[in-house]
């Protein structure tokens, strides 16, 4: 079911303005063009199925904000749009616990509004911590940050925000202050920039505004922003919105980087740099399959580079499926590599011939011709230190299989048992 967002929004032109960025959100627009048919609408609804609320502060039958209210009251994560800039107006809004307040001034404004719910809906993934603040900054924070549905978790120490870091990976920003139990705020930011890149963790301080030495401390330190306090409502948000946008552009050009575009595997590159350093240090346990598709070149050339992309697509899907606890790329053309840690080899073989089988039930259709295609393996299960090593090992096993016949498993454990045997 599609997320909905409740609009109340008396001009034609903003509304359909606000509706078509709603529709581009990928979000379903509810929309009332005054509170009472607001009220009627949202009764029949489930609250729970709606993002937000975008609303008007000056209706017609709600000249000074009440619809606002009526959303506060429904638990919906309330942004305001106003044609009025007073200070008065302005102060009047964010009285209230809402998310934003958009003036209706330019085209910019509603880019933001679009940005906006954006944001909330992936902040819902996305957890901050609060630390090192006292009783009553640290509620104003969390209010404010809960308002834009980020998870929210508050330390008075540094042991426990290195705590929550270690227990939950969805957090992307520190937001500390100097009320730690423990630590002075500065040695922590430092521990933390140790463990965590600033393109990774992003850490905002808050100091207070009488002593302009501390914001410098805590940049030096390995913070990435911070804050003065007294500080108001929109600009804290608006800097932990940066920070955050920043840490996903960031991870966007690595997952570019380190994914094959196709099928959204990992790539060469991404392999060997994950796998070189730990190969290295352990390869005991761990097992290596090379896969290769069988006569794909024939594909290509009978039914075109369209009917070749849909196997590669295809069997990448089965890739994921059967080895969502594995390292699995696509290493060029129409070979890929499975690294299964922690692997008995009995256990690697029979999970990579029920995914041979899988591959080889699948139909494929171009126009009316349907066709199969089918993998060959080279599984190596006694890793050799250095994965360079080990993967020109379980390319070797990977031509036995190619000339054993194809669309079966070459794996090196009949060799490791006769092994076993001479020595027993």
């Amino acid at each position: 079911m599609q997320t909905k967002v409740l609009i109340i929004e008396d001009s034609r032109m903003a509304m359909n303005i606000i509706v078509k960025l709603v529709q581009q959100a990928g979000l379903e627009p509810v929309s009332a063009q005054s509170l009472t048919e607001a009220r009627h609408l949202f009764a029949n609804t489930i609250p729970e199925s709606f993002l937000c609320a975008i609303v008007d502060y000056n209706l017609p039958d709600a000249v000074s904000g009440q619809a606002i209210d009526f959303c506060l009251q429904s638990i919906l994560p309330t942004i305001v749009v106003t044609g009025r800039m007073d200070a008065k107006t302005r102060s009047n809004v964010l009285s209230r616990e809402v998310v934003d307040y958009i003036p209706k001034e330019n085209a910019q404004t509603y880019d933001y509004l679009s940005r906006l719910l954006g944001r909330l809906e992936r902040n819902k993934n996305i957890g901050i911590i609060v630390t090192g603040q006292d009783r009553s900054s640290a509620r104003h924070m969390v209010s404010l940050l809960k308002r834009h549905n980020f998870n929210t978790y508050e330390a008075a120490t540094a042991e426990q925000t290195h705590q929550l870091l270690r227990e939950n990976h969805n957090i992307k920003v520190v937001i500390t202050g100097a009320e730690l139990e423990d630590q002075n705020s500065t040695a922590l930011i430092s521990s933390l920039r140790a463990d965590y890149a600033k393109e990774q963790l992003a850490i905002i301080s808050v100091c207070e505004r009488n002593n302009d030495m501390h914001s410098a401390r805590y940049i030096k330190s390995g913070a990435n922003d911070f804050l003065l306090k007294p500080y108001c409502h929109e600009e804290f948000l608006c800097r932990i919105s940066q920070n955050i946008e920043l840490i996903e552009h960031v991870e966007a050009l690595t997952n570019m980087a380190n994914t094959d575009f196709l099928t959204g595997l990992a790539n060469r590159r991404f392999f060997f740099e994950k796998l070189t350093s730990r190969v290295r240090h352990q390869a005991d346990g761990h097992a290596l399959a090379m896969l290769d598709l069988d006569f794909f070149k024939k594909i290509n050339d009978t039914y075109g580079h369209d009917a070749g992309d849909e196997v590669l697509t295809t069997v990448s899907g089965l890739l994921k499926h059967h080895f969502d606890d594995a390292v699995v790329a696509r290493l060029g053309g129409e070979e890929f590599a499975v690294f299964l840690p922690s692997t008995p080899p009995k256990l690697a073989f029979k999970r990579l011939d029920t995914f041979r089988r899988d591959v080889e039930k699948q139909t494929f259709r171009v126009l009316k011709k349907a066709y199969n295609v089918s993998v060959s393996i080279g599984l190596l299960t006694s890793m050799p230190v250095g994965l360079n090593a080990a993967v020109t090992q379980a390319d070797n096993l990977l031509y036995q299989a190619k000339d054993s016949g194809r669309n079966r498993i070459a794996s090196d454990i009949m060799a490791v048992q006769q092994r076993l045997q001479s020595v027993m």
